[in-house]
């Protein structure tokens, strides 16, 4: 089978909803889901529609050679000369969370008029505290996630639809698993990759922008959070708490106070690796603060964590 692309129906469908709209649109999740190959079929979308290339500005904040646009400065400037005159210029900005104070470029471009802005961001952390505040009421929120067992069944078309469940269970949905005929063997590399690079290099951008916040506790022990996250791998679907983690690491021998474990947990949050389901009290009409349920985002991610 060759390489494809496979058209994220539904999210596209979310996204046109809102174009024009006076939001921004920010698109999360975690890395290799496929956000950036949202934003380009979100852009061919608009060229069938109509929209002429010179009023689409795209940047991919990753690839080397948008690296003098990371300074927030060069970056308006740059998108500053490429606006339309009385024409709507959409504005597509990947992994924006690379750029330091990004929030100035996005907020100055949102008083504009005739400008659509798309973002996307791996990390929740960058939709708190004073950037919330400041976004506040001018953004929408769109998760994305790895594919579903739909999805990679419209796009590889098995003759076994029973194999190719089990695969799913086994590999998960990241895209570049689905879209190509790579041996399954190869999948525990590709995904054991993706785990390293999310814990690793994610954590380590985190604290750097956590640096500046004295009221941020720090999260900089990878291994420790490797060490969480292979727990809460092992418990998905069951409640637990801060407490029972920090008491499993105790029993390991392992000393840790359950704050720490506490931070440690939501930074895997953050970064889209779990997701956490709060119990919800029927009675008081509230959600509870302790045994939440996590769900991790991906099963592949769960093989290599437990193999």
């Amino acid at each position: 089978m060759e390489d494809i692309m496979i058209e994220r129906k539904t999210y596209l469908e979310q996204l046109s909803a809102w174009k024009d709209e006076k939001v921004i649109k920010v698109i999360t999740g975690i890395r290799r889901c496929g956000k950036s190959t949202l934003l380009k079929q979100m852009q061919e979308r608009l060229i069938k529609e109509g929209v002429t290339e010179d009023q689409i500005v795209s940047i991919n904040f990753e690839d080397l050679e948008n690296e003098a646009l990371l300074d927030y400065k060069a970056l308006y400037a740059s998108i500053q000369k490429r606006l339309c005159l009385n024409r709507m210029t959409y504005i597509f900005l990947d992994e924006i969370q690379r750029v330091e104070a990004f929030e100035k470029v996005v907020d100055s471009l949102f008083l504009k008029e005739n400008v659509d802005i798309y973002i996307t961001v791996s990390d929740t952390y960058l939709l708190s505290g004073d950037l919330v505040t400041l976004l506040s009421g001018r953004y929408i929120e769109i998760t994305l996630l790895p594919l579903s067992f739909k999805e990679v069944v419209e796009a590889q078309k098995p003759e076994n639809l029973d194999q190719a469940f089990l695969n799913y269970m086994r590999n998960g949905g990241f895209p570049y698993l689905a879209t190509v005929n790579k041996i399954s063997e190869k999948a525990p590399d590709y995904l054991e990759g993706i785990l390293n690079t999310v814990v690793v290099k994610d954590i380590e951008e985190r604290q750097n922008r956590r640096n500046n916040d004295g009221n941020q506790r720090k999260t900089t022990d990878a291994a420790l959070l490797l060490t969480i996250a292979r727990y809460l791998a092992s418990v998905v679907g069951s409640p637990v708490s801060a407490k029972k983690v920090t008491d499993t690491l105790i029993s390991s021998s392992r000393k840790i106070s359950s704050n720490t474990v506490s931070d440690y947990m939501e930074a895997l949050s953050e970064a889209f690796i779990f997701y956490k389901a709060d119990r919800f009290d029927v009675v008081g009409k509230q959600l509870l603060k302790v045994n939440a349920k996590w769900y991790l985002v991906d099963l592949g991610l769960r093989t290599v964590m437990l193999p």
